[in-house]
């Protein structure tokens, strides 16, 4: 409940970075695939990067899901895809989204118990027969050292409150 912001969570003592919002991490553009990569190519370009995980988006920019490492291994040991399957077939679903005008507090309690959180903007599309599409952005994707690298930074400074 905490992590979809219904409830608070149960620290008594908030940080001094509790408040202030995600936006204030000043993340990196996301690295993201299309989804007929094949999972080969997707881990080769993961291990190069640095990364665990990278959303997937389809030529109109809709977020189809996430994709990990441990969800391509998995897949792989268990026979369900090849390398050579596009990376389609092995996404995650279910995942955790924050805005930028989240605060800290609601992400930490997200990676207390996930290892990322996509960071998302939602936007309006006007298709060409008039109708239209909400849709959502991907700005990046938050890890605890993204959190943990903010609050070292800051630690002992003034913090102003947003």
């Amino acid at each position: 409940m905490c992590e979809k912001g219904f409830l608070e969570c149960p620290n008594q003592i908030k940080p001094w970075w509790w408040n202030l919002t995600v936006k204030r991490l000043h993340l990196s553009s996301p690295l993201t695939f299309a989804p007929f990569l094949s999972c080969q190519k997707v881990i080769r370009i993961l291990r190069e990067k640095a990364f665990d995980q990278a959303p997937v988006i389809n030529e109109s920019g809709e977020i189809l899901g996430m994709v990990t490492l441990g969800s391509i291994l998995s897949s792989v040991q268990e026979g369900k895809v090849k390398l050579s399957d596009p990376v389609s077939m092995v996404l995650c679903k279910d995942f955790n989204q924050v805005y930028l005008t989240d605060n800290l507090g609601k992400l930490s309690c997200i990676l207390n118990r996930y290892n990322f959180a996509l960071l998302v903007h939602d936007h309006t599309k006007y298709e060409a027969d008039g109708s239209v599409c909400p849709r959502q952005m991907v700005f990046g994707v938050v890890t605890a050292i993204d959190l943990l690298n903010f609050i070292t930074t800051h630690e002992g400074q003034d913090h102003p409150q947003s």
